[in-house]
């Protein structure tokens, strides 16, 4: 796969890193896109040869464009880049904040996906792998789930956020699929990373959810497509 690129947006730090570094691992030239110049040409340098640094911030359009124009070819893209501000209920969050979390956790997705639509297409079944929440899920938010307490309301900008790019994910799923797309989403479970104070201190190996959206990246050609899947596979009720 040595003249395979891929695109891992947020992977300076955290869950988007660890992907970077293994589809580096597995032969792909990666595009680590961050949005400051220096933290991503850090990170390149650490990952090793095959990481290539690429700047992008998913709210500038502009950017976004530019960065889009200087890649011709792409056969992996994966939306990892997200915030979440505060774990506030709904009741106490204000509209700015769900403004800011959906122009990065949603909006941005959107905006980089179409950008390298293009490069994407140059590649005969390229996948899209979205990073999501299993908080996003509606099911598991209205029921029993391990991972957190039903009815609990918390984070709402973020898990509303993730749960509006659950539904781009099963739009891009099925209008793409007639091109060889494979558009899926990521739960990729609580994970120790600056997200927000309870990632930091509560969460679990980023490397176990990389290999999560790594799996995603390479499905085979008979793959899903359109789908929720936790970081070991399972499929995640929406």
């Amino acid at each position: 796969m040595n003249d395979h690129t891929a695109l891992v947006t947020g992977a300076n730090k955290g869950i988007g890193k660890h992907i970077a570094r293994l589809l580096v691992a597995e032969g792909f030239t990666v595009y680590v896109g961050s949005r400051d110049a220096g933290r991503g040409r850090r990170a390149a340098e650490e990952i090793g040869d095959g990481a290539r640094p690429l700047v992008l911030e998913v709210t500038d359009p502009e950017g976004i464009a530019r960065a889009a124009a200087g890649v011709d070819r792409l056969d992996v893209l994966v939306n990892n880049a997200g915030i979440s501000p505060s774990l506030a209920l709904p009741e106490n969050t204000g509209v700015e904040e769900f403004r800011r979390t959906y122009e990065t956790n949603v909006f941005g997705v959107a905006a980089v996906t179409n950008a390298f639509l293009p490069a994407l297409r140059r590649s005969p079944r390229p996948p899209i792998v979205n990073v999501s929440s299993g908080t996003a899920s509606l099911t598991w938010s209205t029921h029993p789930n391990p991972q957190f307490a039903p009815g609990s309301g918390g984070a709402a900008a973020y898990r509303s956020s993730k749960a509006a790019l659950n539904a781009l994910t099963v739009l891009y799923g099925q209008t793409l699929a007639a091109d060889g797309f494979k558009v899926n989403a990521l739960a990729p479970g609580l994970r120790a990373t600056d997200l927000n104070d309870r990632a930091a201190t509560q969460g679990g190996d980023p490397a176990e959810a990389a290999r999560g959206a790594v799996r995603l990246a390479l499905l085979p050609d008979d793959g899903a497509t359109g789908g929720f899947f936790s970081w070991d596979g399972t499929p995640v009720p929406w």
